[in-house]
């Protein structure tokens, strides 16, 4: 099959089509979305080698239970062994012996075929569109906030980041009835956030002033948006970090001491309750996609994220 492999460089090659193990599904990709993850991949984040990607619709074309095939279908990227207590507290996504799809240990999305268990897969309702449906596991990502604090209706967040995750967890919390303060830098992207009745903020126009938020996300993919963060988050505030880059990241901690700041890491979704927000149109994507290449032009896709300030750009493989 046709793929885009990494082994220290990215190249589009032909590969051995995978196999369904026992209880797995065979999936037609049929549109996959390149994120920050992936870029850092490329960068040496995780050392992962093999088929990068993550985010993706497909169809079911071979499986043991032939109620699935042709569904249309999402998968949860983490493929846990089912067996320890991880597993056993429904928090697969943390499982010590999982692999990752596109990330750990297993060949992912950008691809005209992978593999993965039927326990991973959530058929996606006819009311979301393929295009829509590749945004499950990053709303997914920005849903889990909810998941792991509690937000009060009206409560301050201050959102880092004008990228495609900051512009969905803005939508996420906006729609909890958290009142939201994206801070960004493209005016495009803020547009379109403002489009959506979120507060926007534009670097170097105004500043924000220290310790102004109970509830600071950073989105932002770098480590200078942490330390940005850090100084926006009130004493006995939480700051969440939704951000992963492949260089360190260094800050004073004396300020998450003195001011008893809840520093919360949060990273994967669990997919159902993005499919929800989704198909009852709670969350907006449609206008997030920038631009759709071949799946054999996805050199050229990444080149394209490189020189370009744009969000989601999806590859095809029809």
């Amino acid at each position: 099959m046709k793929a885009l492999f990494f082994d220290g460089s990215l190249s589009f090659r032909n590969i051995a089509q995978p196999r369904p193990g026992p209880g797995e599904a065979l999936i037609q990709v049929l549109l996959a979305g390149i994120c920050g993850t992936d870029r850092e991949i490329l960068q040496g984040y995780s050392n992962f080698r093999g088929v990068p990607g993550h985010e993706f619709v497909g169809r079911v074309v071979e499986c043991e239970d032939k109620s699935w095939l042709n569904r249309r279908v999402v998968g949860e990227i983490n493929v846990a062994c089912g067996r320890c207590s991880w597993c056993a507290r429904g928090l697969a996504r943390h499982c010590p012996h999982r692999s990752v799809l596109g990330i750990v240990n297993r060949d992912g999305a950008f691809a005209e075929f992978l593999t993965l268990p039927l326990g991973n897969l959530l058929e996606v309702p006819p009311e979301i569109s393929d295009e829509a449906a590749t945004f499950v596991e990053p709303l997914a990502a920005a849903a889990e906030i909810l998941e792991q604090m509690r937000l009060e209706p009206g409560t301050r967040v201050a959102v880092l980041g004008d990228g495609r995750l900051g512009l969905l967890v803005s939508q996420v919390l906006k729609h909890e009835g958290a009142e939201i303060t994206l801070v960004g830098k493209h005016g495009w992207k803020l547009d379109l956030a403002r489009s959506w009745g979120v507060r926007v903020l534009s670097l170097g126009e105004e500043e924000l002033p220290p310790a102004s938020f109970p509830v600071v996300v950073d989105s932002t993919g770098s480590p200078n948006g942490f330390r940005e963060a850090l100084r926006l988050v009130e004493p006995r505030g939480t700051l969440i970090m939704k951000s992963t880059f492949h260089q360190p990241a260094t800050f004073d901690t004396a300020k998450l001491v003195v001011d008893e700041i809840t520093l919360l890491g949060s990273r994967c979704g669990v997919f159902r309750p993005a499919l929800e927000l989704l198909r009852h149109g709670h969350v907006t994507v449609q206008h997030m996609i920038s631009k759709v290449f071949p799946l054999e032009c996805g050199l050229e896709a990444f080149q394209y994220l490189e020189q370009t300030a744009c969000l989601k750009v999806l590859l095809e493989n029809r």
